[in-house]
C-alpha cells in the first residue's frame, strides 16, 4: 500500500497550472504535432537515493499519460545512468509534466540522499537523525517523507503532535517551571520536550521529568556530560551547531537524537533527466 504522504494531488495540480498561466505550452504547440507519440526514461545523472518517484507517475497522469513504468521505487539506491521510470504517450503531454515531475523528483531524491549520508555517519551508534519543521511551506509531507526514505526519522509533522518549550515560550510563561506546568494541565497526554542551552538549565528541568530534553547549541563535550548528568532518565536530543563532518563527535556523545534543519532547507537536488525517444 502506498504511503498517504507519497503523492499530493492538489500540489501537482497547482504546480502544473503555475507553468501554464492559463495559456499553452507555446514551445510545444508550435513544434511537435497534437498526435506525435515519444517514449521517454527519467534517468539518474547522479548517484543517491530515491523519493518521490509516486509524485511523479501522478503528474504524467495528471496530463493524461497512463502508459507508465516504474523501474525503481522510492528508498531505493540509484546509480548515474540508472532508469527510474519510463513512460509512453502524447509528446506534448510527455513535455508539459516533464518539468514539474522532475522538480518533484529531484528535490524529494536529494533529501533522501542527504538523509542517507547523515544515517551513515551514525552507523553503529544509538544515536537516530531526524529532522524539523524547517520545511518547505506546503511541501511538509512530502519532505518528510523524503527524510525517512532516506533512513531517518520525523521530529513533530505539526505543532499539535507534541510541546516543544522553548525560550521565547519560557519568557512568555514566566519561566520554565511555569511553562512545563501550564503544557501538562492543558494537554495532559501530550509529550513534552524542553529546550536548554546550559548544562545549568538542564540540571533544572531535569526534575520536572520532560519525554524529551534538546540541548541547544552545545558541543559534543557538553552533550557527552549531558548524558552523564540525566543517566537515563530522559531522552536527550542535540540540535544547532552540527555539520556532517562533526555528526559523528555528537553521536559518540551518548545522546539519542540529533536533529538536523538541514536535511530539508538545504539539501541540494539530486541530479535527474528525461531523455525523449521520438517514434
Amino acid at each position: 500500500m502506498i504511503d498517504k504522504h507519497v503523492i499530493d494531488i492538489a500540489l501537482i495540480k497547482r504546480a502544473i497550472a503555475e507553468d501554464l498561466q492559463g495559456g499553452d505550452d507555446i514551445t510545444s504547440v508550435s513544434t511537435i504535432a497534437d498526435n506525435s507519440v515519444s517514449t521517454a526514461d527519467f534517468v539518474a545523472r547522479k548517484s543517491g537515493v530515491l523519493a518521490g518517484i509516486e509524485m511523479a507517475r501522478a503528474t504524467l497522469e495528471e496530463v493524461g499519460l497512463t502508459d507508465i513504468v516504474l523501474h525503481k521505487s522510492d528508498g531505493s539506491p540509484v546509480n548515474e545512468g540508472d532508469v527510474l521510470l519510463t513512460v509512453r504517450g502524447n509528446t506534448r503531454a510527455i513535455l508539459l509534466a516533464e518539468r514539474t515531475a522532475l522538480n518533484f523528483l529531484c528535490h524529494l531524491s536529494g533529501i533522501a540522499s542527504t538523509t542517507a549520508q547523515w544515517v551513515e555517519m551514525m552507523t553503529g551508534t544509538q544515536c537516530v537523525v531526524r529532522d524539523t519543521r524547517k520545511t518547505t511551506p506546503g511541501y511538509r509531507l512530502l519532505e518528510k517523507y523524503a527524510v525517512r526514505m532516506g533512513g531517518g526519522t520525523n521530529h513533530r509533522i505539526s505543532l499539535s503532535d507534541a510541546a516543544l518549550i522553548k525560550d521565547n515560550h519560557i519568557a512568555a510563561a514566566g519561566g520554565v517551571s511555569a511553562a512545563f506546568s501550564a503544557v501538562r494541565s492543558a494537554f495532559p497526554a501530550s509529550p513534552i520536550e524542553i529546550e536548554v542551552d546550559t548544562l545549568d538549565q538542564l540540571r533544572e528541568v531535569l526534575p520536572l521529568a520532560p519525554d524529551l530534553i534538546l540541548l541547544d547549541n552545545m558541543s559534543p563535550d557538553q552533550c557527552a556530560q549531558a548524558v552523564t548528568i540525566v543517566a537515563g532518565a530522559t531522552k536527550l536530543e542535540a540540535s544547532g551547531g552540527i555539520e556532517l563532518h562533526n555528526a559523528r563527535a555528537y553521536a559518540e556523545s551518548g545522546v539519542d537524537y540529533i536533529a538536523i534543519g538541514a536535511l530539508t532547507h538545504s539539501a541540494p537536488i539530486l541530479d535527474i533527466g528525461l531523455d525523449l525517444r521520438a517514434e
